[in-house]
């Protein structure tokens, strides 16, 4: 049996919205939208490979309650997120006549998320969105807490403004449609959560989450608990001054394997964070934060999922460990030049320092290769 929808209200204020999740939300798009909306009509910005799989059912939805839409379909993939497809996101939101009132709807994973996101942050100093995220990815990090942006050849994400979303609409029915490998990309980021905060969700995950792919309850429970810590954490701390930061566990790491591999398909984000997961636990361990039982359980874990935990799952050849640690230094973690790591006292217990020796660094490095 299908369960019913749940509601996660992240109360930023003025600026408060609701995450639905459940099974089926694309069907019921139009009642969802609705109350946002000052005139039935709005502007979707979606990628070539969610077009094809979603696009007309998003749309007949949206026809059905008596709203029109029209659609920008741009490139998937990570270079999407770039100055050429920003100015094009936003000069097709212009030729649309988007004014202030009306609302923008994202409709695919984190990048199209983040790029659409940051479109709206500038068209008219600010309109209104709608994130519809569809990977697991988004569902559970990215569409939620108003992070959004473009990358550059000097790092990701380092353009980019906090423009929170007035909804959020996960249908995990749409994550049946994802390859395995997509699917188990962003499981890293609901792993993230246990480690970081929750040491009784990582238990619950160590049971459950192989389970994830075909049980919907499963799944539902996962992403709804993994976006009430987001919400939670973006709610106290919404534009990263401390606590936030913690969302960036396995971070560090992962964004310089990213820049490495040129944001290509060799290494994709939710992997990223999941090697750097690894990273950090085994950084912590060698420090004395933790015991090398959290280490050994993380690395476990992500091999139980089938995922990769180390460098030298990465394929194809990698920059010395010299340029991976210039790479981290570009991190918009980087506080008058020192590196900053979120690292662990043990499983859910995570905390930022800068507190790293470039030995210790380097034979976590070494070691992983």
């Amino acid at each position: 049996m299908t369960p019913e929808p749940v509601t996660v209200h992240v109360p930023l204020g003025d600026r408060a919205y609701d995450v639905r999740i459940g099974a089926g939300l694309i069907d019921r798009v139009g009642a969802e939208i609705a109350p946002l909306l000052r005139r039935p009509r709005l502007a979707i910005v979606t990628d070539e490979t969610v077009a094809a799989l979603h696009l007309p059912r998003l749309q007949g939805a949206l026809t059905a309650q008596g709203i029109v839409s029209e659609a920008l379909v741009v490139p998937p993939g990570e270079a999407t997120k770039s100055w050429p497809h920003l100015t094009t996101c936003v000069e097709w939101l212009l030729e649309q006549r988007i004014e202030r009132r009306d609302i923008v709807v994202a409709f695919g994973g984190g990048v199209i998320g983040d790029l659409v996101g940051f479109a709206a942050a500038i068209l008219r100093r600010g309109v209104r969105f709608v994130q519809i995220p569809t990977t697991l990815l988004a569902q559970v990090d990215s569409s939620v807490g108003g992070k959004t942006g473009i990358n550059s050849p000097h790092g990701k994400n380092l353009i980019g403004a906090f423009h929170q979303p007035s909804l959020v609409l996960a249908d995990i029915a749409v994550l049946d449609t994802l390859t395995p490998r997509d699917f188990l990309a962003g499981y890293g980021e609901v792993a993230k959560y246990g480690l970081l905060g929750d040491a009784e969700f990582f238990e619950w995950l160590e049971a459950n989450a192989p389970r994830l792919r075909d049980d919907m309850a499963l799944r539902q429970h996962a992403v709804a608990h993994s976006v009430a810590m987001k919400a939670g954490i973006v709610t106290r701390d919404e534009t990263e001054q401390g606590e936030r930061a913690l969302l960036n566990l396995g971070h560090t790491f992962g964004h310089a394997l990213e820049s490495a591999t040129g944001y290509s398909a060799r290494l994709l984000h939710g992997e990223g964070v999941a090697i750097g997961c690894a990273l950090a636990f085994d950084l912590s361990a060698r420090m004395g934060l933790c015991s090398q039982e959290a280490p050994s359980r993380v690395l476990a874990h992500l091999r139980q999922m089938g995922m990769p935990a180390a460098i030298r799952d990465i394929p194809g050849d990698l920059p010395d460990d010299a340029a991976l640690i210039a790479l981290m230094g570009q991190d918009k973690k980087v506080v008058d030049g020192r590196l900053r790591f979120v690292l662990a006292r043990g499983i859910g217990e995570a905390f930022v320092s800068d507190d790293v020796q470039p030995d210790t660094l380097a034979a976590v490095l070494r070691d992983a290769r």
